[in-house]
């Protein structure tokens, strides 16, 4: 079993920076062999990908709305993924989740959030106009 914790959402300016953090415990993450993944749900919105880490880090990938802006990076020494998330807007408000996932995930499903396993509680976001 694998325990999802995020933390670093708040209340920011448009233009403002957060850096969200998701901290793992339990088997397997110390050895970096999860695929990990950060999405969002809007009030009365579906959840949403934002973006993708494969087990090394040396893979990303990232929704269109969040490319140049957000960086997913991790470090498995401290077992943790990061969501960098620079030039914020408005419609970046959101709850933003962790997930993680033990099996392979193909480059063609990584956004889709029935393929990961686990799931954190969520961190709020809110940017201001």
């Amino acid at each position: 079993q694998v325990q999802l914790v995020e933390s670093g959402g708040g209340l920011v300016q448009a233009g403002g920076t957060l850096r969200l953090s998701c901290a793992a415990s339990g088997r397997t993450f110390s050895n970096g062999n999860l695929f990990m993944a950060w999405f969002r749900q809007a009030p009365g919105k579906e959840r949403d990908s934002v973006a993708f880490i494969n087990r090394s880090g040396g893979l990303t990938y990232y929704a269109d709305s969040v490319k140049g802006r957000f960086t997913i990076s991790r470090d498995n020494a401290k077992n943790t993924v990061f969501l960098q998330m620079n030039s914020l807007k408005p419609e970046d408000t959101a709850v933003y989740y962790c997930a993680a996932r033990e099996q392979y995930i193909y480059d063609s499903t990584w956004f889709r959030a029935v393929e990961y396993d686990y799931w954190g509680q969520g961190t709020q976001v809110t940017v201001s106009s």
